[in-house]
C-alpha cells in the first residue's frame, strides 16, 4: 500500500511531527509492501534542516527523517515554504528534496492512504 503523510507543524513545540514520523517508521512493520512518502509543508519544512542538535534523551526529527529515507521512503519539501522560511536546498538533509504543489497533487492521487498531521 502507498501511504502519503502530509505534515504541517514545526519540528518542535508540538508532537505532531514526532508522532507522524513514529507512524512512518511503524507502517512498514505492519505492511511489508508499504511505500511511505512524507511531504513537509508550512513550518514542517524546518524538520529536514541538517545539523539539528537536541538535548540527550530528546527526540531528533532529523534522525527520524533519515530513518524514513533509509527505509526507502521519500521525504519531499514544499519549495515555496522553504523559500518563505529562508531554507536553502544545501541546508536540508541528504536524501530529502525540494518539491512542488504539482508533485504533492500527483502523490495524493497515487496514494492509497493520505494522512495529514
Amino acid at each position: 500500500m502507498k501511504y502519503l503523510m502530509i505534515i504541517n507543524d514545526p519540528p518542535y513545540g508540538t508532537e505532531r511531527v514526532y508522532n507522524a514520523l513514529r507512524l512512518a517508521h511503524t507502517l512498514p512493520k505492519k505492511d511489508v509492501d508499504a511505500q511511505v512518502s512524507v511531504f513537509l509543508i508550512a513550518d514542517a519544512v524546518l524538520s529536514a534542516k541538517a545539523g539539528q542538535k537536541t538535548p540527550d534523551g530528546y527526540y531528533n526529527v532529523e534522525r527520524m527523517l533519515k530513518r524514513v529515507i533509509a527505509a526507502k521512503g521519500q521525504v519531499l519539501l514544499c519549495g515555496t515554504c522553504m523559500d518563505g522560511r529562508g531554507l536553502a536546498d544545501a541546508e536540508i538533509i541528504e536524501g530529502a528534496r525540494r518539491s512542488t504543489m504539482e508533485e504533492l497533487a500527483a502523490e495524493t492521487v497515487a496514494a492509497d492512504k493520505v494522512l495529514v498531521f
